[in-house]
């Protein structure tokens, strides 16, 4: 329950004004439970006299009715003002909680994304908590259930203590097991989060038009229907088992708290025919007694529900408590405009976390230490130069700029930016020196203009008409207009499959749009990760015949397993098991007779 306080700061701060209405109009609410029992007891004992004396009192009835229907009106225009209140915060409560999962998620590092524990927490975080203004209306139902009960147990208490001591019976051994219960049943979701998580990817890769082609030509349907169904399967008898326990418990449960409010009330009546108490005496102590027997089972089944749901906040609470590793420094240094003297790698020896799901083969150091990617890495990257990484898969090509972008620290060594420690920028400003665009680009679901802005998305924002122009020369000099322009609205077409009215690429037509967000960067140092991979052999010769062009007066750093590519560049690193196994320009190194002289040979040998 410690996560009640925090929540309940989340709902004030998401709009006092309603917030408060609603806590007003429950507050009234409490109350008129007991003024219709009340005054419906008066009417009773009014019936009587009138009966007995034969002198009918109509004045004294007509008035008490006519406070009755106000009493229940009043309550019912609460209830309906009170319940609209709750929607619209709970839609604002929902928008703000969500917006700051996405503002939060920005802040972590990238080894967050890589590791999935995280990924169940961010799962847990999303599923249960982005709807939790629910747990609003149960709070508020709680708070306003216990003063209507303590009025009506002050009722009780003033006619017999000893019907208070038959609730009290009734009801406890019931919330004692839907406290136990509850807190099993979270734990079995909590539990079962890696596996919900499976269920959610074979119910998508099953029907979705990325994998179809796949799943039709491979007969993968039954095979992930069959693992869907298994995984299903065992969840639902695990929930079964603890479903039917819950349910015997509960009939037991219920079973005593019946017996507990008979007893109560045969006392009431045992004290109405002993002539200690009115039949008006009657009404209402029944009706106080059997409305607070429904009042505390209801908040007993409340408070079960409100301990399972402040559970599943803790998920949240874990998630927004969650910091990153990679921050801007207090002072941070002014970021060179322009850099002088380039990028420096230091001795840069790197791991990933354990848990990390990233595809880089770990090799061993000397001393058979597993687990480093990158081992004793030195090299420089000077302004204008063109630096190009070759190796085979897993040498740590990638890894490297990860690092030189800061989205990892090193785990030895350092990097340097104009002789100062990377760590002295803001990563910040960093990013927005650095145009990145990797094998594994997003393909956006949103307009082709959009897909070409995110190089700089900051310039969408002011004056969207404004930056067209900026957006058709990037399209234009990364090949990426001759698709736009026979697309059915041009720039303003939505890419992708997933909203109406979407155009899907093929694989080389998102390239050249990806390619469009290099131009589009103001970039000092442009990183291009195998961008020509998905490229016919006419438009790879084009796209470089420009690449010049877009890295004049640059720094540049190129991945790519094409040496018609890599032979471009001015110098070349030939990574191997982590390690910078060569260094060197194309010719040098072919003529060296080295790693990379057998590797360009062998790529040759396949044209010839």
């Amino acid at each position: 329950m410690r996560n009640l306080p925090p929540f309940l700061r989340m709902v004030w701060e998401t709009h006092r004004g309603y917030t408060a209405a609603i806590v007003a109009l429950r507050l009234v609410r409490a109350f008129v439970p007991l003024a219709s029992l009340w005054i419906g007891k008066l009417i009773i004992d009014a019936v009587v006299r009138s009966a007995e004396t034969g002198r009918p009192e109509w004045r004294a009835l007509a008035t008490l009715v006519a406070m009755e229907l106000g009493v229940v009106t009043l309550g019912e225009m609460l209830a309906r003002a009170g319940a609209l209140l709750e929607s619209l915060l709970g839609d604002l409560f929902s928008n703000r909680m969500s917006v700051r999962l996405m503002e939060h998620a920005a802040e972590l590092d990238l080894q967050h994304f890589e590791d999935p524990t995280f990924y169940d927490r961010l799962e847990r975080a999303r599923r249960h908590t982005v709807g939790r203004i629910a747990l609003l209306s149960q709070l508020l139902g709680l708070a306003q259930n216990a003063l209507t009960l303590v009025t009506l147990i002050g009722t009780l208490l003033a006619f017999s203590p000893l019907l208070f001591l038959l609730l009290v019976a009734a009801v406890l051994p019931a919330f004692l097991g839907e406290t136990h219960f509850a807190a099993l049943g979270y734990s079995l979701l909590f539990s079962w989060t890696p596996e919900r998580r499976k269920l959610d990817y074979y119910r998508l890769i099953a029907a979705s038009d990325k994998t179809a082609k796949e799943v039709k030509l491979f007969g993968l349907s039954r095979y992930l229907t069959d693992q869907y169904r298994a995984l299903a399967d065992d969840f639902y008898l695990a929930n079964r088992s603890l479903a039917i326990r819950r349910g015997v418990v509960g009939m037991v449960l219920s079973l005593v708290s019946t017996l507990g409010y008979y007893a109560a009330y045969g006392t009431i009546i045992y004290r109405v025919v002993l002539g200690r108490l009115t039949i008006g005496d009657l009404t209402l102590l029944g009706g106080t007694f059997s409305h607070s027997r429904t009042l505390i089972q209801g908040m007993l089944l409340s408070t079960s529900e409100l301990y399972e749901q402040a559970l599943f906040l803790e998920d949240l609470f874990v998630f927004f408590g969650m910091r990153p590793s990679i921050a801007a420094p207090v002072q941070p240094a002014p970021f060179p405009q322009p850099i002088r003297e380039g990028f420096e790698f230091r001795d840069v020896w790197f791991s990933y976390p354990e848990s990390s799901g990233n595809g880089e083969r770990a090799t061993r150091n000397g001393d058979g230490e597993a687990g480093w990617v990158l081992r004793g890495i030195s090299f420089k990257v000077a302004p204008g130069e063109r630096l190009a990484l070759v190796g085979e898969n897993g040498a740590g090509k990638t890894t490297l700029t990860k690092l030189i972008t800061r989205l990892y620290d090193p785990t030895r060594g350092e990097i340097l930016l104009d002789g100062r420690p990377l760590r002295d920028y803001d990563p910040a400003e960093l990013h927005a020196n650095v145009g990145v665009i990797f094998q594994d680009f997003v393909r956006y679901d949103m307009a082709a203009e959009e897909n070409i802005a995110v190089g700089r998305i900051a310039s969408l924002a002011p004056d969207p008409e404004g930056s067209r122009g900026a957006i058709e020369d990037a399209a234009h000099r990364s090949l990426a207009a001759e698709v736009i322009e026979a697309l059915p609205e041009r720039y303003r077409t939505m890419l992708g499959r997933r909203f109406e009215g979407g155009v899907d690429l093929s694989g080389g037509q998102w390239q050249k749009v990806a390619l469009g967000r290099a131009y589009m960067r103001d970039a000092q140092l442009l990183i291009l990760d195998e961008p020509t991979a998905a490229l016919d052999a006419r438009a790879e010769f084009v796209v470089f015949e420009r690449f010049a062009e877009l890295t004049e007066g640059k720094m540049a750093i190129l991945i790519s397993h094409r040496f018609s590519t890599v032979r471009m560049a001015d110098r070349i690193l030939v990574l191997e098991h982590g390690q910078v196994l060569e260094e060197g320009t194309h010719d040098s190194l072919v003529a060296g007779g080295g790693r990379y002289a057998e590797l360009f040979a062998l790529q040759a040998a396949g044209y010839r």
